[in-house]
């Protein structure tokens, strides 16, 4: 049996973190959801930007979308909408069967909104709507001006992945926003049934800290970090404030790890994956990493509230890694890093506008 498989069974759903439109044209997307049990997918800037930079697969839809007048940023969220709407047909069978835990397709608003809580909220409502397609997230990131913007979010109804999360303070404030907009919803009479997961990024702790830790406990501070925010995650489940809440018909939030690719060579190509095996989360993971762990991957001990991620942070503090700090500099970085990938993308669709427009 693959180690997807395997992990799929245990209770941890493997997400694709890639979309383009040749994976969608030639079934390789049908394949991981037939073969590698994949059930979901997300998308970034990033992604998005090598996906249109590098393929011929947009021409067609670039040039009929600039002869109806549209650019930029308005032709861009109509190339995304139509891969991810496709994407969404394929996965919602999935969402269907399991009554919408799962089968989950993410589109990102505008990284240049991650610090303008009104207009977050507008577009994050406006891109589900267009989209029309109940099992598509919009991904809000969790900087303290998007934490407004994901209560009101999901007190409007609509799906949020909580994205740019780096710490367990990070995530919480995440999850508390998350839970106070389902609140509200049921203290105004409404279904509360509105999903949403939150991303803990693992990899960039370690990318961050290279060379600057003693080689014993390198690559093991994002592991930590996030055994740190498992245990908070499952104390705020097991909490008598989310009891309440899932008595009066809420779903829980799922806690989803993002950036699992190893970027150390010399480590692992699956250490995230086998170090943050769990039960009732999510693993979203780029192409190499899934083919990696259907491979060759094996599994270790299932993450568990009690894990020694504590003593791994001691260690980090004892080499001078301040961790708040950390943090707070990496969900910066993460949010630059994404406008810097979204001005790159805007820049490709009008060079790509202008040659094709050019050539016809």
């Amino acid at each position: 049996m693959k180690t997807t498989r395997r992990l799929h069974e245990l209770g941890q759903s493997i997400w694709l973190d890639n979309i383009t439109r040749d994976l969608l044209n030639d079934g390789t997307l049908r394949r991981y959801i037939d073969e590698l049990s994949v059930t979901g997918l997300t998308s970034n800037p990033t992604i998005f930007d090598h996906a249109i930079k590098n393929s011929t697969a947009y021409d067609t839809a670039i040039r009929e979308k600039l002869a109806k007048g549209l650019q930029g940023e308005d032709l861009f969220f109509e190339l995304a909408l139509e891969d991810l709407t496709r994407a969404a047909d394929l996965f919602r069978p999935i969402n269907d069967r399991t009554s919408g835990v799962d089968g989950w397709v993410s589109l990102e608003v505008s990284p240049l909104l991650a610090h303008d809580t009104a207009s977050t909220l507008a577009a994050a409502k406006e891109l589900f709507a267009r989209a029309g397609r109940p099992n598509l997230f919009i991904k809000i990131p969790g900087t303290k001006e998007g934490v407004p913007a994901i209560e009101e979010a999901i007190f409007a109804g609509v799906p949020v992945n909580v994205t740019l999360l780096f710490s367990r303070e990070q995530y919480l404030a995440a999850a508390e926003a998350f839970l106070r907009g389902i609140e509200r919803r049921i203290d105004a009479g409404l279904e509360p049934d509105v999903s949403s997961v939150a991303s803990v990024f693992v990899s960039r702790w370690d990318a961050a800290v290279a060379g600057k830790v003693p080689a014993q406990p390198a690559n093991h501070l994002g592991i930590a970090i996030a055994k740190r925010t498992y245990a908070a995650y499952r104390s705020l489940l097991d909490s008598p404030r989310w009891q309440r809440a899932a008595n009066g018909g809420a779903r829980p939030q799922r806690l989803l790890w993002a950036s699992t690719g190893t970027k150390d060579p010399h480590a692992s190509d699956i250490l995230y994956v086998k170090a943050l095996a769990a039960p009732f989360t999510v693993n979203t993971m780029p192409d190499a990493t899934l083919k990696a762990v259907a491979e060759h991957g094996e599994l270790g001990p299932l993450l568990s509230d009690g894990d020694d991620g504590e003593d791994v942070l001691v260690r980090f503090a004892e080499a001078g890694i301040e961790t708040d700090a950390l943090a707070a500099r990496l969900q910066d970085e993460g949010a630059k890093a994404f406008v810097q990938s979204w001005n790159d993308l805007l820049a490709v669709i009008t060079s790509k506008s202008a040659m094709l427009a050019k050539a016809s």
